[in-house]
């Protein structure tokens, strides 16, 4: 059984690169934020708003432990949080059959990809300028690095096509 685990910082690409992977390697592709919103019947957006954060963290520890313990072969995306959250990293990075991959993008690409996202990622929806994101981004990579880091690869994504780094990742994988 493969199960994998894409994970990393908002807007680094782990759902995109997740449904590619998945397709290719006929895994079974779950992006954890896209279950939460089928629970709950809202966005992302609009638990927060609704029901808080921190019923969303809460059905996102049990969305990640229903989906991981399927019997089937997985490409699982997280949310960028979802390792900080319960013991969500114990889990992840301790279960030995998981195959973690941290994706991982500058603090300029990163800033990029997300300035034209704002309004859908109700973490940075509230930042005015570009600099207040780019302070941002970087406090946040610096408090989670040590998490993100206990996956067992790692995967720079910057400059790369999707299709690029799908490759990258099953050389990474020895999947094929």
């Amino acid at each position: 059984m493969s199960k994998i685990i894409l994970l990393g910082y908002m807007g680094v690409g782990k759902s995109t690169l997740g449904e590619l992977l998945s397709k290719v390697n006929r895994h079974h592709f779950f992006d954890l934020d896209a279950q939460i919103e089928e629970s709950f019947g809202l966005s992302v957006q609009d638990i927060f708003k609704s029901k808080g954060e921190l019923a969303f963290r809460k059905e996102e520890k049990r969305q990640l432990h229903q989906i991981m313990n399927m019997d089937t072969d997985i490409v699982l995306s997280l949310g960028g949080g979802t390792p900080l959250y319960y013991n969500n990293a114990d889990f992840i990075f301790d279960t030995e059959s998981f195959k973690t991959v941290y994706l991982t993008s500058t603090l300029n690409h990163l800033v990029k990809r997300l300035l034209n996202e704002k309004e859908q990622r109700p973490l940075i929806s509230h930042l005015k300028t570009e600099a207040e994101l780019e302070d941002f981004i970087r406090k946040h990579l610096f408090e989670r690095h040590h998490i993100y880091d206990r996956a067992r690869y790692q995967l720079n994504v910057d400059d790369k096509s999707p299709s690029e780094s799908v490759d990258e990742l099953l050389n990474l994988l020895n999947v094929h």
